[in-house]
């Protein structure tokens, strides 16, 4: 079992930074791939970036290729999506999820965070 625990959403203008973290409990934490996710009112739950287990492959949606970026720091158990040059359609609940495999198919991640709220002001 892998429980996930996101951080660091909040309020930000156009154009900020903000550094979401996703604390992982359990010690196959670095066995896992990571995935973001994000979900806006009304829409589908979207892929946003992965990372594999070893941290050496990362995989990005194209509409935040170049803004953002993701990492894994093993000892510490978590994962993290700093995220530039933010627009106001980044603007969505943003959760972490671990799997077998970093992909982009959200069914394919086992367990997920309860996600953290985003909102990129105009």
């Amino acid at each position: 079992q892998v429980q996930l625990v996101e951080s660091g959403g909040g309020l930000v203008q156009a154009g900020g930074s903000l550094r979401l973290s996703c604390a992982a409990s359990g010690r196959t934490f670095s066995t896992y791939a990571m995935g973001w996710f994000r979900q806006a009112p009304g829409k589908e739950r979207e892929f946003v970036a992965a990372i594999s287990w070893s941290g050496g492959s990362t995989y990005y949606a194209d509409s935040v290729k170049g803004r953002f970026t993701i990492s894994r720091d093993s000892a510490k158990n978590t994962v993290y999506l700093q995220m530039n040059s933010l627009k106001p359609e980044d603007t969505a609940v943003y959760y972490c999820a671990a799997g077998r495999y970093s992909v982009a198919v959200a069914t394919l991640y086992n367990y997920w965070g309860q996600g953290t709220q985003v909102t990129v002001s105009s």
